[in-house]
């Protein structure tokens, strides 16, 4: 799921958005923003072990990175399925978005890599916004209900 390229921002500014996000989710957030953080991490990892060569990657279908996105997938949309939060709803429909760029590299195998990679790669950013709002929502939330007594 999240991952970088030098075609998007730098590695180091979606490093740094990544490590802040999902330490502020995994800080103050609920059960279901601590999964979705848990499981950001674990996809950018994945993600370095699964991806093709530099020379070739993006090329062809990169099936090791299908894997991870339909995890990331499922994952978000099981929190989807069991929140009674809405900003599930949205990540969880980013993450087909992105998870489509593998279909759509499957069913035109001509597409560009840079396409391809853009298509793969862009909705990385908008998830861990959400993700941040979602939790910093969270936790006003707390906050008033606990000032109400």
């Amino acid at each position: 799921m999240v991952r970088s390229q030098r075609l998007m921002l730098p590695k180091y500014f979606f490093l740094a958005l990544l490590i802040g996000v999902c330490g502020y989710a995994l800080w103050r957030g609920h059960r279901d923003e601590r999964i979705a953080a848990a499981a950001c991490l674990a996809a950018t990892v994945a993600t370095r072990f699964v991806i093709s060569p530099v020379t070739s990657r993006y090329n062809g279908i990169e099936t090791g990175l299908l894997i991870v996105d339909m995890a990331m997938f499922l994952t978000f949309l099981f929190i989807a399925l069991k929140s009674d939060r809405f900003w599930p709803l949205w990540v969880a429909g980013l993450q087909l978005t992105m998870t489509m760029a593998h279909l759509l590299k499957a069913v035109e195998l001509q597409l560009l890599p840079k396409a391809y990679a853009a298509a793969a790669i862009f909705w990385s950013y908008p998830i861990l916004l959400i993700l941040a709002v979602g939790t910093w929502r969270g936790h006003r939330r707390d906050r008033r209900d606990a000032a109400r007594g």
